[in-house]
């Protein structure tokens, strides 16, 4: 009795592979061994950088609030203690678009800190 193997599936499992890196360069795109290989490790980078954007992000925020504070004379940590102090509740994505977007509303923040402490 000959050997049964179900090549419907063999193939739409390889077909939904090669459909996912269609646009992949060389032989990336079109030999399985290589695109699979290729697919995995893409989900691989994926995942890790789904965190690492989160670091990224908040490392960016930290460079534009510390520049927007050392322009009115006061470093990243002394603002963000006094913030901290004066029981003002912005994260650093609400302060970073501040400083970037509306320099006034982020001065007079600035200002009340400077007159709390």
């Amino acid at each position: 009795m000959p050997r049964s193997v179900n090549h419907v599936a063999s193939r739409r499992r390889r077909k939904k592979i090669l459909k996912r890196v269609r646009g992949y360069w060389g032989r990336r795109k079109n030999v399985w061994t290589v695109a699979k290989n290729a697919y995995e490790k893409a989900l691989q980078y994926a995942y890790r950088d789904r965190r690492n954007k989160k670091r990224d992000f908040r490392k960016l925020w930290i460079t534009r609030i510390n520049a927007a504070a050392r322009q009115h004379g006061m470093s990243y940590s002394e603002f963000m203690g006094k913030l901290k102090k004066a029981n003002i509740n912005l994260n650093r994505k609400v302060l970073a678009d501040l400083a970037m977007n509306h320099p006034k509303a982020f001065e007079a923040i600035v200002e009340k800190l400077k007159q709390v402490s």
